[in-house]
């Protein structure tokens, strides 16, 4: 690929063409003369230069009209466009800015200053470009980090799942004589097979971007059937006080999708308390963020456990990140985070100054 800098040079002069094109080929560039407006248009379709000098006063379509052009398709958008001019006006000169320059010439002429301009911007230009370089290949390493660390979970989690797995069935060719080691091996199996395919379930549901109809349903049914829902699965007694000042305020929503995302922000908060702890006090409370752009109802869930591990804080959405040790846990947050967004809203996640963890779910109002 060539790096010989191409300049579209734009006047219904001749003579200014010829001047502007011998300085610059003469300082190493390649240089394209179009004498009108529609000439111009013509040439960028054909080839993109990394810059243009445009005249403003053309007849039939002046540079104003064709800088608007250029800035209107995605494909020119961003070739740098300075302005030759004979105006010298403030307001003729923010006019063109306006309209997308990013330098002005004035007439006469000055070549040696022309030059100095066009190099700036070809200068700026590359920095801009190589910006963009940079971001892309910033992206690709965070995807390919993200990718790793799934691939890496997964892989952590089913293999230590199936030698579960492996382990009760070789228990289960010793123990044929025994009915409660063989009822009991095959109970735990069956949990163990369970926790895999809940694993692949919930890889399924981030990777989709699934939308879901929605009805306005009473903020406080909602809550009130998440929680029996969340006791019930996971066999749970522990009280969950709400206080919600919105009662029965309907909330355009999705029951299962509700459901399933304060599920997993209640399942965290009752396992960021110590084992052994009985009283495991978790709270929810509503507000509504009235905003006039975005109304969101604002539901926190509140604990007094352990807080945020320092070494996962700043992962703590990414796929089997956790501070626990069971196996198959650190979905949660990825699963609710994703739930939510995908219906316009957003999850937050922040120590207590008193100590435990808030979860801040913002559902849209619309």
């Amino acid at each position: 690929m060539s790096n010989i800098q191409k300049i579209l040079v734009v006047d219904d002069q001749p003579v200014n063409v010829k001047l502007l094109q011998r300085k610059l080929e003469q300082n190493g560039m390649l240089v394209w003369p179009a004498y009108s407006g529609q000439q111009c248009l013509d040439q960028v379709k054909v080839e993109l230069p990394d810059l243009i000098l445009l005249d403003i006063m053309m007849p039939e379509m002046d540079g104003l009209e064709v800088c608007k052009i250029l800035k209107q398709d995605e494909s020119t958008q961003v070739i740098p466009i300075i302005f030759i001019t004979a105006k010298t006006s403030k307001a003729g000169k923010l006019e063109g800015l306006e309209a997308g320059a990013v330098d002005y010439i004035t007439k006469p002429i000055d070549l040696d200053e022309t030059f100095a301009r066009v190099r700036t911007q070809l200068r700026f230009q590359q920095i801009y470009r190589e910006n963009l370089d940079l971001q892309k290949r910033l992206s690709e390493s965070r995807q390919s980090a993200a990718v790793g660390a799934i691939t890496q979970g997964i892989s952590h989690n089913l293999n230590n799942l199936l030698g579960v797995v492996v382990g009760y069935l070789d228990l289960l060719t010793t123990a044929q004589d025994n009915p409660k080691m063989v009822t009991r091996c095959a109970k735990l199996m069956d949990q163990s097979i369970q926790r895999m395919v809940n694993i692949v379930r919930q890889l399924g549901s981030i990777a989709s971007k699934e939308e879901f109809s929605l009805q306005p349903i009473p903020l406080q049914r909602l809550l009130d059937n998440s929680i029996r829902r969340f006791q019930s699965e996971n066999n749970i007694s522990n009280s969950i006080k709400v206080i919600n000042p919105l009662d029965n305020f309907q909330l355009p929503a999705n029951a299962e999708v509700f459901e399933g995302i304060l599920g997993n922000l209640l399942a965290n908060a009752i396992e960021s308390y110590p084992k052994g702890v009985e009283d495991r006090n978790v709270l929810i409370k509503t507000a509504l963020e009235n905003s006039e752009s975005n109304p969101q109802v604002i539901i926190k869930v509140l604990d007094e456990g352990a807080g945020i591990d320092p070494e996962v804080k700043d992962h703590i959405f990414e796929p089997f990140i956790s501070g626990k040790t069971a196996v198959g846990r650190g979905m949660g947050l990825t699963i609710a985070r994703h739930g939510i967004r995908n219906l316009g809203g957003e999850l937050l996640v922040k120590p207590r100054t008193r100590g435990g963890t808030c979860a801040m779910l913002k559902h849209p109002v619309h």
